[in-house]
């Protein structure tokens, strides 16, 4: 039997492409019920999220997923493939968009595409990469786009290879 041991991880920064786009899997399907323990644990009380009669009667029709819960399952579903144990920060957002709703029992697809990347200046181990992560529904109308940065670490073997200890 074999000893080898092979753990998931996201990329180094190294090993990570400008222009690519990485497609992620599986989608997430929302619920009601993930709607609404998101809001109430965020102290979001917007009716809109938590208000069936009320939300009846606005453009809607009906209640609407949280942008925030999107947001961050949209940044979510990124993790395994990017930046699982492979970041070091998250270093903020300078761009976050909803251009249409989720609705309760919308599936959110996404995928992220590499804008660019640099080695940090005061941190020779690390680099910083510049996501944008989009995020559509089930019928492929893009819900959220959000642009990123992020501190991540350069592999052991590229820093080896630059003689950086």
């Amino acid at each position: 039997m074999s000893e080898k041991r092979i753990v998931q991880r996201g990329l180094y920064f190294d090993e990570m492409e400008e222009g690519a786009v990485y497609v992620h899997s599986p989608g997430r399907t929302v619920t009601e019920a993930d709607n609404v323990l998101f809001t109430t644990q965020t102290m979001n009380t917007q009716s809109l999220h938590l208000d069936a009669a009320w939300s009846a009667d606005t453009e809607f029709g009906e209640p609407l997923v949280n942008s925030m819960f999107t947001l961050s399952t949209l940044v979510g579903l990124s993790v395994a493939q990017l930046t699982q144990g492979t970041i070091v920060a998250n270093l903020g957002f300078s761009e976050v968009t909803f251009p249409a709703p989720m609705r309760h029992g919308d599936t959110l697809y996404a995928e992220t595409l590499i804008l660019g990347k640099r080695r940090s200046r005061s941190r020779p181990h690390q680099g910083i990469v510049e996501f944008e992560h989009t995020a559509r529904n089930q019928d492929g109308v893009v819900v959220a786009v959000a642009k990123r940065s992020t501190l991540m670490q350069v592999s052991p073997e590229a820093l080896a290879a630059e003689g950086v200890a």
